[in-house]
């Protein structure tokens, strides 16, 4: 589904120039925009407000835009667009791992900026919707209990099968969806980011290695069952433990 125009967008930038004129080109879009020029700023507009997606600079004083990226993943699902400098390779590569969602180079055209947001806003609305964040917390399902920050399942009988961080990620993201249907390219969006190849199939490879460690039959799965023509499911429900 397209984004809704409406969307509320923060953008997060100590550049009063970049910060203005970002803000008046997504107001004529018919964004409701808000504007922050510090992260301390921008973490009580996000208490305060229902934000759709951030446009976060990366480079800014006191608190950097990564640590409030990461903050902003670790405590809610809004999209985070990183705004970083052509030469800050490291930045943007720190930033994809803390899950942003996409990035752009400065100096950018603000129409790439507004492209860049409709798809972010298209995806993250195509995804269903995350009950609670799963950070500090283990999952039970079936016979298993995921912990996340270990990447370990343990089984109602104590033994411990470690995860890979793929395996991980990917047990993550059924987890956070149970009996939702997830295609590949929201499993990627959910496991990799935004910058996995379209129509990647290593996604049915890693589901098959990540039934080989959950389910007792993986020729039968009963756990993680495919959708055909659509995906695949969790099929049991999820409890915090």
């Amino acid at each position: 589904m397209e984004p809704v125009n409406d969307s509320h967008i923060l953008v997060v930038d100590d550049d009063q120039e970049i910060r203005e004129l970002t803000c008046n080109h997504l107001k004529k879009r018919d964004y409701r925009v808000s504007s922050a020029t510090n992260a301390k700023e921008a973490r009580g507009i996000i208490q305060d407000s229902a934000i759709d997606l951030v446009v976060l600079d990366v480079m800014m004083p006191g608190e950097d835009g990564l640590s409030l990226c990461r903050h902003i993943i670790e405590t809610s699902e809004i999209p985070v667009i990183l705004l970083t400098a052509l030469s800050g390779e490291t930045d943007r590569v720190v930033g994809l791992e803390l899950g942003a969602d996409d990035y752009i180079c400065k100096p950018f055209s603000i129409q790439e900026l507004n492209s860049r947001i409709k798809a972010v806003l298209r995806r993250a609305n195509a995804l269903p919707k995350i009950r609670q964040s799963t950070v500090g917390r283990n999952l039970a399902f079936d016979r298993w209990v995921l912990d996340a920050n270990l990447r370990e399942l343990t089984d109602k009988n104590g033994v411990v099968v470690a995860l890979s961080s793929t395996e991980s990620a990917l047990l993550v993201a059924f987890l956070e969806h149970p009996r939702h249907i997830l295609n590949r390219d929201q499993l990627l969006d959910l496991t990799q980011g935004r910058f996995a190849k379209a129509f990647d199939r290593t996604i049915d490879n890693q589901v098959s290695r990540l039934r080989h460690k959950v389910e007792m039959d993986p020729k039968d799965p009963k756990l993680i069952v495919t959708e055909w023509g659509g995906g695949y499911r969790l099929a049991v429900d999820v409890t915090k433990v």
